[in-house]
């Protein structure tokens, strides 16, 4: 029993990224165009992050669930970031998910999705509702928060910053036990930091009976963009940084030429920004395997500024960790 209580913990707080598409432009053999899922199975969702063509093939190989798909944040209009989203649409209606699915994204997302609808006579009713983003919050819950900030590319684009809220630290029974605190309601209270004051007269702090807080965990994800302030400001302290990676420091100037970044310019949005983890992807398809660079020679450029740094490609998965006090509290 005690064993599936822990099991049960680990899965409530699990957030997983899976990469649905690592190439920029167009896809390869290997790569697919632009989109990343962020699984939070704790509430049953998804959120999509991007969908470029061939997206809902991609999610039928992995082990995501269409069904789930809750939210979509769109970065900006290029078609290799969006040319799949109304195809996964409709397929989800298709399918008979009664679920509704909001999306995020730049001024004239909602202009795109009704031309679509209405020329190719798609019909989602209320099912799915469009949401213009500014620089600020986007979505808030009791859980999570998501917020943007414009990076600097050819048409308006936009990283999000998903940010999981503190939680208070493990509530400790014994310590309640020993104080004489009646269980039931008031644990609830004391657990979220209430004071309460009980029968007896007796003010209990629940600040006093709760390990440390426990910090949420930040995800960012930045694309298309080259190297800008902006990513830095929203790259604050994060755990997983993905930043878009499409040229070689060698091509720099293409870089600049078309507002894309390096790899040792997402490297120095990582280090400026004090994250923990850097996960580049949307690389070129000029660095594919048997040409004069590859990307494991992005990967190198950009470890020589920040060592923490990997490579996505196409279904890697990652689970963010919870921080240390997280863990301890889950083992004791």
């Amino acid at each position: 029993m005690c064993q599936d209580r822990k099991r049960e913990k680990r899965m409530s707080t699990v957030v997983e990224i899976t990469f649905l598409g690592t190439s920029s432009g167009v896809p390869t053999r290997s790569r697919n165009v632009s989109s990343v899922a962020l699984r939070l199975p704790q509430r049953g969702e998804v959120w999509l992050f991007d969908c470029g063509e061939g997206t809902q093939h991609q999610l039928l190989r992995s082990e995501i669930k269409t069904s789930q798909l809750r939210r979509i944040f769109i970065t900006h209009l290029h078609g290799d970031h969006i040319f799949g989203l109304m195809g996964l649409l409709a397929s989800c209606g298709l399918a008979g998910t009664a679920q509704p699915v909001d999306l995020y994204g730049p001024t004239g997302l909602k202009d795109y999705i009704q031309a679509c609808s209405k020329y190719s006579y798609t019909h989602f009713g209320n099912r799915v509702q469009v949401h213009t983003v500014q620089p600020g919050v986007v979505y808030e819950d009791e859980e999570y928060t998501v917020s943007c900030g414009l990076l600097k590319h050819r048409i308006p684009a936009y990283g999000y910053r998903i940010a999981e809220k503190d939680r208070p630290g493990r509530f400790n029974v014994e310590k309640a036990k020993a104080l004489g605190i009646p269980p039931g309601r008031i644990y609830g209270q004391l657990k979220n930091g209430e004071t309460v004051t009980l029968a007896d007269g007796r003010i209990i702090r629940g600040q006093d009976l709760c390990g440390p807080t426990e910090s949420g965990r930040k995800l960012v994800y930045c694309t298309d963009t080259v190297f800008c302030e902006s990513a830095v400001e929203i790259a604050q302290e994060a755990d997983v940084l993905i930043h878009e990676a499409t040229f070689a420091h060698q091509d720099a100037q293409l870089a600049f030429e078309r507002l894309h970044s390096t790899s040792t310019m997402a490297a120095q949005v990582a280090l400026a920004a004090g994250v923990k983890l850097l996960i580049m992807t949307h690389f070129s398809p000029r660095y594919a395997p048997g040409n004069e660079l590859d990307v494991n020679n992005l990967l190198e450029e950009a470890r020589a500024i920040f060592p923490n740094t990997k490579l996505a490609y196409d279904f890697f998965s990652y689970e963010i960790p919870r921080h240390r006090s997280d863990q301890l509290a889950e083992i004791s």
